[in-house]
């Protein structure tokens, strides 16, 4: 069990989604706070000076306090959309470079007969042009 633990582990995928996980760590607090202090103060000011992490309602000794859901809600779509835009550039970028690989694979090769009569050709066209 342990063999096939260390193979697991050295595989390479443990340690992919621990670098993803750590970056998408970062990337949420990066993604929090264009939220909580860019864009939510915007829309609370086109809003008419709306505060949503303030925003609750009182039930009894209770506090529902539905605006800090709200903005948990857009931060939420902020790093999906975001991710879907990284992950749409990655896949670009990957058909790009699988395009351009496929374009040198079937580049055509040219044999030596076809490099000698192009070399001929060549040399006629230019005792053509002097005479």
């Amino acid at each position: 069990m342990w063999d096939e633990f260390k193979k697991f582990a050295i595989r390479g995928n443990v340690i992919d989604l621990a670098v993803g996980v750590v970056i998408g760590g970062a990337f949420g607090k990066i993604v929090s706070s264009l939220v909580n202090d860019i864009i939510m103060p915007l829309v609370g000011l086109i809003l008419g000076g709306i505060d949503f992490s303030k925003l609750s309602w009182k039930v009894g000794e209770a506090e529902v306090k539905y605006g800090a859901f709200i903005q948990t809600v857009v931060d939420f779509f902020l790093i999906a959309f975001s991710i879907f835009i990284f992950i749409k550039l990655l896949n670009n970028l990957h058909e790009r470079m699988k395009k351009q690989e496929e374009t040198k694979q079937t580049a055509p090769t040219i044999t030596k007969e076809q490099q000698l009569l192009t070399e001929i050709r060549d040399l006629l066209k230019r005792q053509k042009e002097m005479s």
